[in-house]
């Protein structure tokens, strides 16, 4: 098997397996288990589509057919909109009450 389709996210890899499948390709999903590593914060870029050596070529046709068909992706200036935004937050408030807690005990 080879990866037909890196896919940013768990979600984005089973919506490009499930068009692979519907035009006859049989797929796998890996990477499922290094999602689960990051928790709740999204992590990206784990996430692979595979298929066997035979149908690499059509997938790869399909697949770039599917990128092509998408919507450009509207950027913002605001930080606010960056997906490690309020995990950075949060990161940071934890560290902070960590440190109040140390000085208490």
């Amino acid at each position: 098997m080879q990866i037909a389709y890196r896919a940013r996210d768990i979600t984005e890899a089973h919506i490009v397996a499930g068009l692979l499948e519907a035009h006859g390709i049989e797929t796998y999903v890996g990477g499922h288990y290094l999602q689960g590593a990051m928790g709740e914060i999204g992590a990206a870029g784990f996430s692979n589509v595979h298929v066997a050596d035979e149908d690499l070529s059509r997938a790869r046709q399909l697949v770039s057919e599917y990128e092509s068909s998408r919507p450009a992706t509207v950027v913002s200036g605001s930080d606010e909109d960056r997906p490690d935004f309020y995990a950075r937050w949060f990161l940071l408030v934890l560290a902070v009450v960590g440190l109040v807690l140390l000085q208490l005990y």
